[in-house]
Order: structure tokens, then sequence, then C-alpha cells
């Protein structure tokens, strides 16, 4: 079958017919990269490790018990969640931004590792004989794949018990507190949530391990505060979330 020539006859003066590519998109083209994955990696883990700090801190109000009113002060701290910026934004507004802002670092932190998944694996086709010896490795860092995805179930089985609601026969809209202690005075739900914390205790460590790596900031010197620092986070955070469950399931709150 002919074909249709590029390019004028020879000798015509007719230039070549040159297809021209777009310019490359400079985020799209850097995120396609290894070093990309990984930095995006590194950035959403930060946002994720604030929010799982942040979302802690915030849940610790369960201890300060009711105001004045009989207003418990973890609804009231649920409801300055609700009400920030407006009237520039409308009741939840601002909150509903935060949480698009999480899901994109959500999004983006899953397709990174899996698309990193899927290039180390085309760098070694086959596999390792005799079967791999994990010298430097550890349990935390090849965990993190099983982890980050059993981790993520649990979020949704989180939103539909304390945010939606079908999950918490007693849910109320507004109601924090009694959102939160009628769902762990649930012993099954209790175990998820303690189950959940063992998980993130995986990942955070080796998550906060290890972006500094990502990022390039990986020095011998240093490798002793990374670990300090990396155990030191995921103690506070999991070690908050573990402190709030038992209190409720004491019924000391």
């Amino acid at each position: 079958m002919p074909t249709r020539s590029t390019q004028g006859p020879v000798g015509s003066g007719v230039p070549p017919v040159r297809r021209h590519r777009r310019a490359p998109i400079w985020p799209l083209e850097f995120y396609a990269s290894a070093i990309g994955k990984k930095a995006v990696m590194a950035a959403t883990g930060i946002v994720i490790m604030g929010f799982v700090l942040t979302h802690m801190l915030g849940n610790l109000k369960i201890f300060q018990g009711r105001e004045g009113d009989g207003t418990h002060h973890l609804d009231t701290y649920g409801e300055y969640l609700r009400e920030i910026l407006v009237p520039i934004f409308p009741h939840t507004g601002f909150l509903w931004v935060l949480r698009a802002g999480l899901i994109v670092a959500f999004a983006l932190h899953i397709h990174a590792a899996a698309s990193l998944t899927i290039i180390n694996r085309r760098a070694r086709p086959v596999g390792y004989k005799g079967g791999r010896r994990y010298m430097a490795g550890n349990y935390p860092a090849r965990a993190m794949r099983v982890t980050g995805v059993l981790f993520g179930l649990f979020i949704i089985f989180h939103l539909f018990d304390l945010t939606w609601g079908p999950a918490n026969g007693d849910f109320e809209r507004g109601a924090a507190y009694n959102n939160l202690t009628g769902s762990l005075e649930r012993w099954w739900a209790a175990l998820i949530y303690v189950v959940a914390m063992l998980l993130l205790a995986l990942h955070l460590y080796h998550g906060a391990w290890s972006f500094f790596q990502s990022l390039g900031w990986n020095n011998p010197r240093f490798n002793a505060w990374r670990r300090m620092f990396a155990v030191g986070f995921t103690v506070l955070v999991v070690g908050g979330n573990l402190a709030i469950l038992s209190a409720i399931m004491l019924d000391q709150v």
C-alpha cells in the first residue's frame, strides 16, 4: 500500500514536513520520572503525617470533659472546624476544601507508590534466584504496600463510621463525642481500630524514616536523628490514638 511521503521530491526545494510535538508540561514531565514520583510521595507523605498528627491532637479534647453548659469540648472543636472562615466560606465550606486537598494527597501518594512498584518490577523482570534476602531492609519497609492498602480500607470504614454514619447505628450529625464513644464501645469496632493503629505504626515509622531519603537528605551522620524522629513521631500519634481508645473502652471519659 503506498504511503504518503513526509518530504517533497528530491531537488524540488520543498522542505520536509515536520510534525511538531507539544511542549511538555514541566510538572507532568517531572512526575513521569522515578525521581518525581519519589518527591511526590515524600511531599504527600508530609501532608498525610501532618493530618494524622492534628487529627489525633484534636481528638485528645475528649479528655477535657464538658463545658459549663453541658456541651462536650470535642463537640465544640468539631463545630469550630465546620465554622472556619465563615462567612467567607459557607458552613463546612473550608472543611471540604481541606478534605479535597487530603483526597488529592492520598490519591497522588497511592498512585506514586503503585507506579514506583511497577517501575521496579520492570527494571528486574526476572525474580531473585533462590529467594530474596533483605540484608539492608526491615519489616516495616517490606510491609509498606500491604499496610498502606489495609489502612486505606480502614479509612473507608472510618468515614462510614464517624463521618457519614451508615456504619454507626447511634450516629448523630455534629455529635462528635457521642459518635466516637458509641462506636468504640462496640468490641468489634474497637478491635478494628486497634489493628488499624498497628498498621498505622508500621506505615508511619517507615514513612517518617524514608521521606528524608526521598528528598535527597540522606547522610549517615544524621541517620540516628532520622530514626529517633521516626520512632518519636510514631509513638506520639499512635500512642495518643490508643490512649483515646483505651479511655473510652474503660469508660474513663
